[in-house]
């Protein structure tokens, strides 16, 4: 497969579609970022590296760092962790509360944020510096000991995070946070705004296309049934309540975030990574839905 003249020609298609979306204003640091951006890089499990556009261009992951959020909580604390959040999409936006009411606190998936929340709680249980540890774990997986923390863009998302605060809140009335709010919400707000690239996210996600071994180094972080399980989740869950579109249209699991990001694998193959900041309706990439429903069907390559 020739992934460098494929990412040329998904390139060329999609610009079209990047003055289209709307980044996330709501954000004020986010507010910033040019929309006319995008990056895309393809990692193979033997380290091969095919890239085009802004690809090399930092930027915040947002959402995707619930992604390694999990992957640290559910090697250290195995299947408990579902006793506190659950495994079904939940068919509302990434910051309702609506659902927990109705379902006593515990919310429906660990990539909404209420389910995040929960998973940042569980890690400041474990982790007296859990931010440290956690950048720690993303600079092994990633192979890059640069990446860091945007702490202007956390100061902001907490300035603003008023929904998230309530979200917080709301769950420990039903017992199902356990540290100070505080402390839980200044850690989930730096994770979001991990700055990351699409190779370094790329290179991060080879764990999970790996069944849980990271690539580089040969350490396992995941258990082959733990990798399987958290890649349905992507599956179901990754792209808000637009998840079943995304595995209709593209047919990998993937995680979005609303810096504009998504990061997909093909278990055994590769991982995927696009960075588009104008967002859809549902806060996912415009762009970069449709760049990566180009790459499954130009490749011919899916889960599927």
């Amino acid at each position: 497969m020739d992934y460098q003249r494929l990412l040329d020609e998904i390139y060329v298609e999609v610009k079209p579609l990047l003055a289209k979306g709307k980044v996330a204003d709501y954000i004020p640091a986010l507010a910033e970022v040019n929309p006319s951006s995008f990056g895309m890089a393809v990692v193979t499990l033997d380290g091969s590296v095919f890239s085009v556009g802004d690809a090399y261009n930092p930027f915040s992951i947002q959402s995707i760092s619930k992604v390694f959020n999990l992957v640290l909580a559910f090697s250290r604390l195995g299947d408990a962790i579902w006793d506190r959040v659950g495994r079904e999409p939940s068919g509302n936006a990434f910051n309702s509360l609506l659902q927990l009411e109705y379902e006593a606190g515990i919310p429906r998936n660990p990539f909404i944020n209420a389910g995040a929340i929960v998973v940042a709680d569980m890690l400041c249980e474990l982790y007296p510096n859990a931010e440290d540890d956690l950048i720690r774990f993303v600079r092994e997986v990633a192979n890059n000991p640069e990446i860091n923390y945007d702490l202007r863009v956390a100061q902001s998302e907490r300035e603003t995070g008023n929904r998230n605060f309530a979200l917080g809140y709301f769950m420990k009335s039903f017992g199902n946070i356990h540290m100070p709010i505080e402390r839980v919400m200044d850690f989930y707000f730096k994770q979001c705004s991990m700055s990351m690239n699409c190779v370094d996210l790329g290179r991060s996600f080879l764990m999970l296309a790996n069944h849980g071994i990271v690539s580089h180094s040969g350490e396992r972080v995941l258990t082959v049934s733990q990798t399987k399980r958290l890649s349905s989740l992507l599956l179901t869950s990754g792209l808000y309540n637009e998840a079943g579109e995304f595995a209709f249209r593209v047919g990998l699991p993937a995680k979005s975030g609303v810096g504009g990001g998504i990061a997909a694998i093909i278990p055994q193959k590769l991982s995927v990574v696009v960075w588009s900041p104008g967002l859809n309706t549902y806060g996912n990439s415009l762009a970069g839905i449709q760049a990566l429903e180009l790459f499954t069907t130009k490749s011919g390559i899916s889960i599927f």
